[in-house]
């Protein structure tokens, strides 16, 4: 790997041996029951919850949170508030901040965002999930025809923790060939409550799907993906069909919890199932 800095984040990430009963359970409440509510009302009450890390009161948590989540105490020095703000006036601006200096990699494929790679194989070898008694293929999850993208291609499901950073950010550089909004559920993302099939969440939960095509004439599938109290999956302006797109641009930024997979046309060199990756890393 070339990237400037080992780490811009504290790679520490504890994947939770869940028991079997308790993951039965929480599976239930998610899908069973809080999976059943209307998505309309999934997202009036997820709205609710976040609209509580925008009160200014909610700035006194960062330092406890950091404390609590980070071996780096320095950890925040390497980040600035959002939108341009001389302070971290809530939460949510901690939850959504910038990077004072991106990574740089040499590398023609970076990862695009931070977080838990929960599952990774084949596109011909990614199991249905059934949905409501709806069977759905992995091509559900880009929104795209069955066949569209290539067998060989390799799927990957980055989960992102409440600790770590929640933009995602261009994996190549290319021309952004598709953006697609999937209204959806907002079940829960912990990928150790599914067990053997951890991506379940991202074939049924609301979702917005970028494709870009790189200077190979390979298309990069990307879906990000919501979760409970996710508000908001919101785009930069500039990203629009037809726009070009240099790697690490950002193309989207998530309020409060998410997911992010990938279908690429080259399998991670460096990563595997249940390792961390960040933003900027070989890919």
């Amino acid at each position: 790997m070339n990237d400037s800095i080992a780490y811009y984040s504290d790679p520490y990430f504890k994947v939770f041996k869940v028991p079997q009963w308790r993951a039965t359970l929480y599976r239930f409440l998610s899908v069973k029951l809080w999976g059943n509510i209307p998505s309309p009302t999934q997202r009036k009450i997820s709205r609710l919850y976040s609209s509580v890390y925008d009160k200014p009161i909610s700035k006194h948590i960062i330092k406890p949170y950091i404390r609590a989540n980070y071996s780096d105490k320095q950890y925040l020095e390497k980040f600035k508030p959002p939108f341009g703000k001389t302070e971290f006036e809530s939460f949510q601006d901690f939850f959504i901040r910038e990077f004072r200096e991106m990574p740089t990699n040499s590398s023609d494929t970076v990862w695009p965002c931070e977080g838990l790679l929960c599952d990774v194989g084949k596109i011909r070898d990614i199991a249905t999930t059934k949905v409501k008694c709806d069977e759905r293929y992995v091509h559900t999850v880009f929104g795209v025809a069955k066949g569209e993208i290539p067998r060989d291609y390799t799927f990957t499901n980055v989960f992102l923790h409440n600790k770590n950073y929640h933009r995602i950010h261009a994996p190549v550089t290319g021309t952004i060939t598709r953006i697609q909004h999937i209204p959806g559920d907002l079940v829960i993302l912990r990928p150790w409550i599914y067990k053997q099939n951890p991506s379940l969440p991202a074939f049924r939960n609301e979702r917005v799907n970028i494709d870009i095509t790189d200077s190979h004439n390979r298309v990069w599938y990307i879906s990000i993906v919501g979760g409970p109290a996710v508000g908001t999956i919101e785009l930069p302006e500039k990203i629009r069909i037809d726009a070009t797109i240099k790697q690490l641009d950002e193309i989207a930024m998530f309020y409060l919890g998410s997911t992010c997979c990938i279908a690429a046309p080259k399998h991670p060199c460096f990563h595997q199932k249940n390792t961390f990756v960040e933003v900027g890393a070989s890919y």
